[in-house]
């Protein structure tokens, strides 16, 4: 089975870079993904695979059962959004929507899902138990279209999954590699939002005003002692500040003044007390100061947890089907995904596939206007996939 998987990716190939190719060319942004939708519709029913739309706005749900449907049930996912990115590449699929860019790899996400099917399709009768495979919209943009699948029932409907697996487009990796780490694998992500408010006026009148400028200048230098001092010791943690607005003159403060910035760490108990940390450093240095200050704090992804038990199972699987050296270790990472959503509701693992070509020394990062892949990577990508599911199913 393992020889007949790699030789099925091998064939399906170039329909996969096909069909990655024009979701380059036709990306859409989180919750705006109409089109995407109806192209994986117009795939699915080519192939006579069952599915179902309209899932948390242009989520799809398609399914393949095996000769044991009942026996056991698996959920394989991928991502279908793009992002506001104006795509610098020089490419013949480059992008037609203006201003929107597959900068984070989810066309090649969403092909290798298809190619998956493809591949399970033609193995079915091979299979013990079901594969639900799901299209997910607005990865990128809270409150992430994984949570909205779920609370429409993606997990508990039936065929309810007892595990589910996504995978990553890693240019840090070489194509042909995949990389994976056991437990948590990616931060929570909150966003903060804070107004500081006084009396404003003139700047060479301290006595007559609120300094509104300084209290921010001190609110963001003391919020610092969470992460540097009230972090739990081994609990990766994050807080910072990226935009301010201080909207008055060189001798004008301001009434107000507006922080945003970011808050990550890799453990949900932890994440909840730093809240309330945030908020009362906050208040006390803006009342102190003769202010106030309105704390918001939106909350973003959870912490993405790779169940141990199956990680190590993708792990053993994966260097069957790629060789120990194209498995690699990775580290924690401070960025977020929505995917963790699942990892928080059944066993569930995300690992990356590598998409970078070893004889090319323009790197590009994810998220970057001239971002691209290796698309060799691809037929890693579907393989890998396929294999792991069957051996899941089946063993």
């Amino acid at each position: 089975m393992k020889e007949k998987i790699k030789q099925l990716a091998k064939a399906y190939f170039k329909e996969i870079v096909s069909i990655r190719r024009h979701l380059h060319q036709y990306p859409e942004l989180s919750f705006q993904e109409q089109e995407t939708a109806k192209y994986i519709a117009s795939l699915l029913d080519k192939w006579n695979i069952d599915y179902e739309s309209g899932i948390a706005g242009n989520g799809i749900v398609a399914l393949i059962k095996g000769k044991n449907p009942e026996k056991k049930v698996i959920a394989l996912r991928a991502d279908t959004d793009a992002l506001p990115v104006v795509e610098k590449n020089d490419i013949p699929y480059k992008s037609k929507n203006n201003g929107v860019m597959h900068a984070c790899g989810h066309d090649a996400h969403t092909a290798s899902l298809l190619g998956v099917i493809k591949i399970m399709n033609d193995i079915k009768d091979q299979l013990e138990g079901t594969i639900k495979f799901i299209f997910q919209p607005a990865e990128e943009k809270l409150p992430g279209g994984a949570k909205q699948m779920i609370d429409e029932g993606v997990l508990n409907n039936e065929p309810k999954p007892e595990l589910i697996i996504g995978q990553h487009v890693y240019p840090e990796l070489p194509a042909g590699k995949i990389g994976i780490k056991k437990g948590p694998y990616m931060a929570s992500s909150d966003e903060i939002y804070l107004t500081i408010k006084g009396k404003g006026g003139h700047g060479a009148m301290p006595d007559k005003i609120t300094n509104t400028v300084l209290i921010a200048s001190k609110i963001i230098v003391e919020l610092q002692q969470i992460p540097n001092r009230l972090a739990p010791k081994g609990i990766p943690t994050i807080l910072s500040f990226g935009k301010v607005i201080a909207n008055g003159a060189t001798n004008v403060i301001p009434n107000e003044v507006h922080i945003e910035g970011t808050f990550r760490t890799m453990n949900e108990e932890w994440r909840a007390k730093a809240h309330k940390h945030i908020t009362e450093i906050a208040t006390k240095i803006a009342i102190e100061m003769k202010g106030t200050v309105d704390v918001n704090i939106m909350k973003g992804y959870p912490v993405l947890n790779n169940n141990e038990i199956l990680t190590e199972q993708i792990i053993n699987y994966s260097k069957d089907f790629l060789g120990d050296q194209n498995v690699e270790q990775l580290e924690i990472r401070m960025t977020s995904e929505d995917f963790a959503y699942y990892s928080q509701e059944i066993p569930a693992a995300f690992y990356r596939f590598g998409t970078n070509n070893p004889n090319n020394h323009d790197f590009y990062p994810l998220h970057s206007a001239n971002f691209n892949i290796d698309e060799n990577s691809m037929e890693t990508s579907v393989g890998i996939m396929a294999f792991v599911a069957y051996k899941l199913l089946n063993n």
